[in-house]
């Protein structure tokens, strides 16, 4: 059975964000754990916490046995910019973006 959790507006880029979600697609959840720990990017820890999420769901909602889970999918979307921008001489400004993203996992007993 499938169980998932959904991260929503996180401050992370979508495209950070999917260079580590690559990692982790369709690997077993205690592999998936062990390769975020060591990995060192920002957006490692997040997505652990969310997988952890998960896991804690499948395991409470749905009775399923820990050591058998996979990462069946893992997906980030892009959600809202936040447009800024900052002074510069001669009376410009220059933007900002401020990126936001979805983060959603699903986990699987197969």
């Amino acid at each position: 059975m499938e169980t998932k959790a959904i991260l929503r507006n996180i401050h992370l880029s979508t495209q950070k964000s999917r260079l580590v979600a690559n990692l982790i697609r369709g690997k077993s959840v205690e592999k998936a754990i062990n390769i975020l720990s060591f990995n060192r990017k920002k957006c490692a820890i997040i997505i652990k916490k969310v997988l952890e999420s998960a896991i804690a769901n499948a395991e409470h909602n749905n009775g399923e046995d820990i050591d058998t889970l996979k990462v069946k999918a893992i997906y980030i979307e892009k959600a809202s910019i936040v447009k800024r921008f900052f002074a510069r001489a001669k009376g410009r400004g220059n933007h900002i973006s401020k990126k936001f993203c979805h983060i959603y996992v699903i986990v699987s007993s197969n």
